[in-house]
Formats: C-alpha cells, structure tokens, sequence
C-alpha cells in the first residue's frame, strides 16, 4: 500500500475534535490496535488548511502520541503526517478515500507569516 509523507510546515492545522478512542468494531466496541505493538489508537478531527484550502480530516494517533493540553479550535502540529489511499469493496458497493495517520498530536503554534 502507497504511503504519502504529508508536508505540513506551512500548514495550518486546528483541532475540531478532541482525541477518541479509534472503535474497529462498532457491534462489540473493540478498540483499534497497532498492527506492529498492539497499542491502542485513537483519533482525532482537525481541519487542515494551506495555500487557501481547507479540508476536515480525521487523524489516527498512537494513544501515547496524545499530549495533554489539546484544545478544541487550537492549533495542533501532526509530526510524521502520512496519508495512505484506500478501497474496499462492501456489500458489493466499492469504497475509497484516504486514511491519514501521524506518530503523535501536541498543541501546535500558527505558522509565521512569510514577508512577500
């Protein structure tokens, strides 16, 4: 599966909602685990704006990724961002998008703006 680096330096990256606890099975509520070290996920919704637009993305995180002093409408940083594409084919109906997925989020700063 492709994995894309995203760039984020010049980002503007606001958290929209607080980390959760990323759910694999919404039947039995079993929590999502690292396929690697069986740590839990969780996730998180910012809204990641750069060079004029905008998108609202939901973000995996490594539960110990999850610094304190999150706050809602705040900026975050997202350091090892990656974006992997997906598809999957599900009561005969095809699906795809795309799963983003850092090591950690922390309270972030708004970029400086650049002099033109």
């Amino acid at each position: 599966m492709r994995v894309i680096r995203v760039d984020a330096s010049t980002a503007t990256i606001l958290l929209t909602e607080a980390p959760a606890p990323k759910v694999r099975d919404r039947q039995t509520g079993e929590i999502a685990k690292d396929a690697g070290t069986g740590e839990a996920l969780m996730t998180v919704g910012v809204v990641y704006i750069d060079e004029g637009e905008s998108s609202l993305i939901q973000v995996t995180v490594p539960e110990s990724g999850v610094t304190e002093g999150l706050t809602v409408g705040a900026p975050v940083s997202l350091p090892g961002l990656v974006a992997r594409p997906w598809q999957s084919v599900f009561n005969g109906k095809e699906r795809h998008g795309i799963a983003y997925r850092a090591t950690a989020v922390a309270p972030g700063a708004f970029p400086m703006a650049q002099a033109g």
